[in-house]
């Protein structure tokens, strides 16, 4: 617990994967992606219980070898390519309330896609939403030079400004506005804001900024190279 608040972490890890096959399981220095971070939510100072939401047996059975054991299967209709993540949390969230017969303040939401996100990045996170007492967090990266000013879209073969009514952005990367893009490491939300309105995050959400190099989200092939280059 921070401040007498109660906190689960909920792990998504379903079997099914398009671009990397059986991707929360593939191995990364000799240990499959969800060690990582089943690994440093055990290490959190201030998650009091952890969940696996998983449909797969075998993710099961890997996951305890490591700790952590799953007291349930995910659904099937959770499980599919069109699943929403809020539900995916609702569910976990419902099974755990009954499992550990307790009540939770605050969600976190860990997706193993996220092997360099650290216990202390956790730790910090939970001690800042507590802190600021708002309904949600999210963690976040800089864009760098991904800037959206420099962003294009293409129609009938012509490059277009994806921000409408601007001039090309020549501007030096260090001297545009800072923007951030969400790395998928870190969500945290009350619980009673979730059940509420069925959505994991508030529009005035915490901000919890993070390195570029702690924010790899493995979503294809060259995220998975880049992480198995970055993972020590």
């Amino acid at each position: 617990m921070f401040k007498e608040k109660k906190i689960l972490a909920i792990i998504p890890a379903r079997s099914g994967s398009k671009k990397i096959k059986n991707k929360n399981i593939i191995k990364i220095k000799k240990k499959p992606l969800i060690y990582y971070t089943i690994k440093e939510a055990i290490k959190s100072k201030y998650i009091d219980e952890i969940c696996l939401s998983t449909d797969s047996v075998k993710i099961q059975n890997i996951s305890k070898t490591y700790g952590l054991n799953s007291f349930f299967l995910r659904p099937k209709i959770l499980s599919t390519d069109n699943a929403l993540t809020k539900d995916v949390v609702l569910h976990g969230l419902k099974k755990s309330e009954i499992f550990f017969k307790k009540k939770f303040d605050y969600i976190v939401l860990l997706q193993p896609t996220c092997p360099l996100r650290k216990n202390y990045h956790i730790d910090d996170a939970i001690i800042k939403i507590v802190e600021n007492n708002q309904n949600s967090l999210i963690s976040v990266c800089d864009v760098e030079g991904y800037h959206p000013n420099r962003m294009k879209i293409i129609k009938k073969n012509l490059l277009y400004n994806y921000i409408q009514n601007k001039a090309e952005d020549m501007t030096p990367r260090q001297k545009l506005p800072k923007v951030y893009i969400r790395n998928g490491a870190i969500y945290i939300s009350k619980v009673n804001y979730l059940k509420k309105n069925k959505v994991l995050t508030d529009t005035k959400s915490v901000a919890y900024l993070m390195k570029q190099t702690d924010s790899i989200n493995i979503d294809g092939p060259i995220d998975l190279q880049l992480a198995k280059t970055l993972i020590k």
